[in-house]
């Protein structure tokens, strides 16, 4: 199980393919697993690095306090580990805000970036915000990530035929550690660099469902922020965008890379 020593623990990753590189970061409470949809198709053009973040998946889940900086110098450490000197990175949630940090703290090691239902800030600006915050992080608190997992898998997966979806989500989110998902949770409440946003100067793409949890309206508040970026509005889609419409999604993200790396070609 491949594995590299990073700011004081061990980080899980998988590497599979040839090319440029494209870094995935997932989302809270999820895993490198739950990029099996998006890897074979990267695969092809790419070498593509999948990671665990820490307190996730097969990576080292020590006690707490954590935060974003924290999890972008895990990455760092990776990157360095692999002799990755500037990658493409694909972020979800969780991962996006990675990206983020990432991208103004380290701007020479980010080719690239596709921020997928995700923020350059979890700051709450309204009672209802708030109070939804509260009530996820008490879900998680009182009933731990086994039926936290199950009440959002209903959220993220509501159709029918998504049956199949519900229940890996589920299966998945029970194998959290509780006191690192808790950890995990607390270090994104209250982020924010969206002051530096505006310094980000390469190629971004927000991909943001159309049924995701945070409003349209915030996204494109943001992206206007950032001189080189766009966003791309997928349709019948919520928060895991790359699973509930993962052909969309990849070939987005593939225009995208191709756009990027063609600009790249261009100028050298």
């Amino acid at each position: 199980m491949p594995t590299f020593h990073t700011n004081g623990i061990d980080l899980y990753y998988e590497t599979v393919g040839q090319g440029e590189p494209v870094l995935l970061l997932h989302g809270l409470g999820s895993c490198a697993e739950d990029w099996a949809l998006q890897i074979p198709a990267l695969a092809q053009r790419y070498r593509v690095i999948a990671a665990d973040m820490r307190g996730h998946g097969h990576s080292d889940k020590p006690h707490g306090p954590y935060s974003v900086a924290m999890m972008a110098t895990d990455v760092l450490g990776l990157l360095d580990g692999l002799g990755i000197k500037s990658t493409h990175i694909i972020g979800l949630s969780m991962g996006g805000m990675i990206a983020f940090q990432l991208a103004v703290d380290h701007p020479d090691r980010v080719r690239s970036m596709v921020i997928v239902n995700s923020a350059p800030a979890l700051v709450a600006q309204s009672f209802g915000e708030k109070l939804n915050i509260k009530q996820r992080l008490l879900l998680a608190q009182l009933f731990g990530p086994a039926r936290t997992g199950r009440f959002l898998s209903k959220r993220l997966f509501p159709k029918p035929d998504q049956e199949f979806m519900r229940a890996q989500l589920i299966e998945r989110w029970a194998k959290n550690d509780k006191d690192a998902y808790l950890a995990s949770m607390r270090a994104l409440i209250g982020w924010s660099v969206l002051d530096r946003v505006g310094s980000i100067s390469c190629p971004v793409m927000v991909i943001a469902g159309d049924r995701d949890y945070t409003p349209l309206e915030a996204k494109r508040k943001y992206v206007a922020l950032i001189p080189n970026a766009q966003l791309k509005v997928i349709e019948d889609s919520g928060h895991a965008t790359p699973i509930d419409q993962a052909d969309r999604f990849n070939a987005c993200v593939l225009e995208f890379l191709s756009g990027v790396d063609g600009q790249a070609n261009g100028q050298a």
